[in-house]
């Protein structure tokens, strides 16, 4: 299994900016997935203007899906929910509908929002940006749900945390990703546009 090497790198630093792990769920073309991420944060300094921006990788299956559809849920986690960021995190959208065996609901865009988390936002695209090996999506919150749970899952939290035998899974795909996604991050192309939504969920 891959060993995961960050030690001569400023990796280790540059983790004190992550930010919550979250699980983002999209739909486009009658296929739906969802994924999880730690790279979602704030977009706005107004509150009346809820807005947050999401940084997702070009190979993910989710990243094709909210390109497509210009459509996304965010949700933040409890520190409880393990086994549905193994379940979301550790297997391909490519392969099985993750979603199946999530309870879900439609959203007022048609976007599948996860029901049992800390908070759920429904976000529309409304700009992108290209960033090489991902796109850098801005979404406008267009409805939200929350729990009043304010212990959610962090990065931080998540690796301190994270049971032995999955740290040495995550870990090893997490190697192989930087691999594979280097060549892709130093092929930032400034002039690429979203086009806009291709696709109804």
């Amino acid at each position: 299994m891959k060993q995961l090497r960050i030690d001569d790198t400023s990796y280790p630093v540059l983790r004190q900016l992550t930010l919550p792990v979250v699980a983002i769920t999209s739909a486009a073309g009658g296929v739906r997935n969802g994924m999880i991420a730690n790279s979602a944060q704030r977009a706005s300094l107004v509150p009346e203007i809820a807005r947050v921006s999401l940084y997702v990788s070009k190979p993910n299956y989710t990243h094709d899906l909210v390109y497509r559809s210009g459509l996304f849920g965010l949700h933040l986690l409890r520190r409880d929910q393990w086994e549905l960021i193994w379940h979301l995190g550790l297997q391909s959208g490519r392969e099985l509908d993750k979603l199946a065996a999530v309870p879900t609901r439609g959203g007022a865009t048609g976007c599948p929002l996860l029901t049992d988390c800390a908070a759920a936002f429904e976000c529309r695209v409304i700009n992108a940006m290209d960033a090489g090996a991902a796109t850098f999506f801005l979404g406008e919150v267009v409805g939200f749900e929350g729990s009043g749970v304010t212990e959610v899952m962090t990065s931080s939290y998540f690796r301190r945390h994270m049971p032995a035998d999955k740290k040495r899974v995550y870990e090893a795909r997490l190697a192989d990703a930087m691999d594979y996604l280097a060549p892709l991050a130093r092929q930032v192309d400034p002039a690429r546009h979203w086009p806009g939504p291709s696709a109804e969920p």
